[in-house]
C-alpha cells in the first residue's frame, strides 16, 4: 500500500475543521444576538413603563427676555417628578431651561410656568421627565 495515495474522499467522514468553525462562530453570533435583542426589549420596556410622568407643552408665549410655557398632563399619584423644560433661540442656541418640580399628591398637571432667557426664544421643549 502506497502512502500517497491514502488520501480519505471528501465530504465521506464528517465536516472539515474549517466547516464546524464556520458553524461555531454562527451558533455564537445567533446567541449574542439574540441576547442583545433581548437587552434592548428590556430597556425599551423598563424606559415605558417605569415613565410614570406624562408632560407635553401645550403652548408658549415669547418675549425678549421670557418664554411663558403652559404644561399639562398626568402622573402617577403618590410620587414626586419633575420636568426640565428649555428654550431655544432662531439658531437653535439654548437660552432658557427651568426645572418644574410636582408634587407627589399632583396626579393632573396644568401649569404655567416662566423660563428667563438670555435672548428670545423661539421654542419651548420637555427636554426630559422623571419619578423622583
Amino acid at each position: 500500500m502506497s502512502t500517497a495515495s491514502t488520501r480519505l474522499p471528501e465530504g465521506r467522514y464528517g465536516r472539515s475543521a474549517d466547516e464546524r468553525a464556520d458553524r461555531k462562530l454562527k451558533v455564537i453570533g445567533s446567541v449574542l444576538g439574540a441576547a442583545l435583542l433581548v437587552l434592548l426589549g428590556w430597556f425599551a420596556y423598563h424606559y415605558v413603563v417605569d415613565n410614570k410622568i406624562n408632560v407635553e407643552v401645550y403652548t408658549f408665549e415669547t418675549s425678549a427676555t421670557s418664554v411663558k410655557v403652559h404644561l399639562r398632563g398626568d402622573k402617577d399619584a403618590g410620587i414626586k417628578g419633575y420636568c426640565i423644560v428649555r428654550s431655544q433661540s432662531e439658531d437653535g442656541a439654548e437660552v432658557g431651561r427651568r426645572d418644574v418640580r410636582f408634587a407627589a399628591d399632583t396626579t393632573d398637571i396644568d401649569q404655567v410656568v416662566t423660563l428667563q432667557t438670555t435672548s428670545r426664544g423661539t421654542t419651548a421643549e420637555i427636554v426630559d421627565c422623571q419619578a423622583g
